[in-house]
């Protein structure tokens, strides 16, 4: 019998069924990807082979929800640049880099509804309209540092940035297209709010 804090195994058939052990039921990847939103961790096997084969039923899932009725998270030049990642000097690095850009951002994610909560919590209707704005300001500025400093570490690798990388210039303008783009999403977002008041 597995220990608590062990992970779940479930197990996937020739059938493509899906087997939690831990609760004797069958579930769906939709079950799986409530499990991973509930921090509930598992760990999937060939029913056969006893293979760990979490990794392509977690890709699985992100290509089942980025199809699912638009719900579109990964943008097109972020999928363009992940891709052509694949084979080159960076590939190593892209994995924790991601791991550690994501982990960072839960965090921002995690501070930015705890302000929101206090805010909300303490401050009357015209304030609920200002504090969510400063605070998404806020992690965006911070999501912006974090993305340029990964940037300098590539740089100062043997070899640098693959050459498909623009030219200074062209680079500073992508960063102002980026800089009105997450400002367009700021305003957007901020419509969305001031129309829910």
């Amino acid at each position: 019998m597995a220990a608590k804090d062990d992970p779940v195994v479930i197990k996937k058939y020739a059938n493509r069924r899906l087997y939690n052990t831990g609760t004797s039921t069958y579930v769906t990847l939709e079950d799986l990807a409530g499990m991973v939103k509930r921090n509930e961790d598992f760990t999937v096997q060939d029913a056969k082979t006893g293979e760990d084969i979490t990794h392509p039923v977690l890709t699985q899932i992100i290509f089942e929800l980025e199809n699912k009725d638009g719900q579109n998270m990964l943008p097109i030049p972020f999928l363009r640049q992940l891709i052509a990642f694949y084979g080159d000097q960076m590939q190593m690095i892209v994995p924790s880099f991601l791991e550690q850009s994501m982990s960072a951002f839960a965090k921002e994610q995690e501070r930015f509804r705890e302000q929101l909560k206090s805010s909300l919590g303490k401050t009357p209707m015209d304030m609920m309209k200002m504090a969510p704005m400063k605070a998404l300001e806020e992690q965006t500025r911070r999501n912006m540092e974090l993305f340029q400093n990964a940037m300098k570490m590539f740089t100062a690798l043997p070899g640098g940035i693959p050459a498909a990388t623009p030219e200074p210039p062209k680079k500073e303008q992508g960063k102002a297209d980026d800089l009105s783009e997450l400002k367009e999403q700021i305003a957007a977002m901020q419509r969305k709010i001031d129309s829910l008041s």
